[in-house]
C-alpha cells in the first residue's frame, strides 16, 4: 500500500462489470477486458467475451467509473481508473490476465504496477503523451480539439471502422459511446509513465497498421517498452472488438495465451 493511497483512498463507485464463462472448467486464467476512453464493458460483450469462453477462458469486462453502466463520475482521474481495474482483478477467482483497449491500455499499464498479472494484453494501445495529441488533432481536429478544454474527446466513423463493417453496426457503436472524466483526458495527454509491473508478466502489443487513431510507430513503441514488435491486423480499424473480422484478433490473443510458459 502506498501512503499517498492510504491517506487519500480512491472514493469507492458502482462498477458494471459483464461477463461470460465456459461450459467446461478448464483451468485457464480469467481475462479482465478494460475498454478505453468512451467506451464500456458493452464493446467486449458484442463479440469477444462469448468467443474467449468459447474457447476456454472465463472473460469479463469493466465499465471503468462514468462508462457504461458504471457509476458516473464526471470528476474521474486516471488513479480511479487504475483502482477500479485492480479492485476488479482482484476478486477474480484466480490470477487474471488484463487486456487493455485503446486509453484502457494505459489504465492497464499502470494496473500493471499494482496487481500481479498472470499477463497483458495492450490492443491498439494509447499510451499518452502530446504526441498522441498531435495526431488525433491531424486526423480528427474537430472531435479533439474540444477535449483540450475539457469537452468531450468524440471519434468518427473512419477512426474506429473499417470500411468493411456495416454503416449500421457502426452507427450502433457510435451512438453508444461516452466520455471520460476532464481530468483523466488531460493526464492522457500528460503521458505519464506507468512504474514497472509488478512480477514483470508477458505482455503482448498487438493493433492495426491502418488504425486512424494509433500511428504503426506509436504501436512499436509500445511493443519496444516490453522487447518485442506488435501484432498486426491491417485492413482494421482502432476498434478491433467491433470491426467485421473481430475473430483475428481475438483468436490471436488467445492462442499467444496458450501458448505462453506457465499456461495450463
Amino acid at each position: 500500500m502506498r501512503g499517498r493511497e492510504w491517506a487519500r483512498p480512491v472514493r469507492p463507485a458502482r462498477r458494471e462489470v459483464l461477463g461470460a464463462t465456459p461450459e467446461l472448467e478448464e483451468g485457464r486464467p480469467p481475462l479482465l477486458f478494460v475498454p478505453g476512453f468512451g467506451h464500456g464493458a458493452w464493446a467486449f460483450a458484442e463479440h469477444w467475451l462469448e468467443h474467449a469462453a468459447a474457447r476456454g477462458f472465463p472473460a469479463y469486462a469493466l465499465s471503468l467509473r462514468g462508462h457504461g453502466g458504471s457509476e458516473p463520475a464526471p470528476g474521474a482521474t486516471l488513479r480511479a481508473y487504475t483502482h477500479d481495474v485492480v479492485q476488479v482483478a482482484a476478486g477474480l477467482p484466480r490470477q487474471a490476465v488484463l487486456v487493455g483497449h485503446g486509453a484502457g491500455a494505459l489504465v492497464v499499464t499502470h494496473a500493471l504496477a499494482r496487481y500481479p498479472a498472470r499477463a497483458a494484453v495492450l490492443v491498439a494501445p494509447v499510451l499518452g503523451g502530446w504526441a498522441t495529441a498531435g495526431a488525433a488533432l491531424r486526423r480528427n481536429p474537430a472531435g479533439t480539439l474540444p477535449a483540450l478544454f475539457g469537452g468531450p474527446l468524440r471519434f468518427n466513423r473512419r477512426q474506429l471502422f473499417s470500411r468493411e463493417l456495416p454503416d449500421a453496426d457502426a452507427r450502433r457503436h457510435l451512438a453508444r459511446l461516452g466520455r471520460a472524466g476532464r481530468r483523466a483526458q488531460w493526464q492522457l495527454l500528460g503521458g505519464r509513465a506507468a512504474e514497472p509491473p509488478v512480477g514483470r508478466p508477458p505482455v503482448l502489443v498487438l493493433g492495426s497498421p491502418d488504425d486512424r487513431v494509433v500511428p504503426p510507430a506509436a504501436l512499436s513503441r509500445a511493443a519496444g517498452r516490453y522487447g518485442a514488435a506488435p501484432l498486426l491486423f491491417p485492413g482494421m480499424g482502432h476498434d478491433l472488438m467491433l470491426d467485421a473480422r473481430w475473430r483475428e484478433p481475438l483468436d490471436a490473443i488467445l492462442d499467444w495465451l496458450v501458448k505462453e510458459p506457465g499456461q495450463p
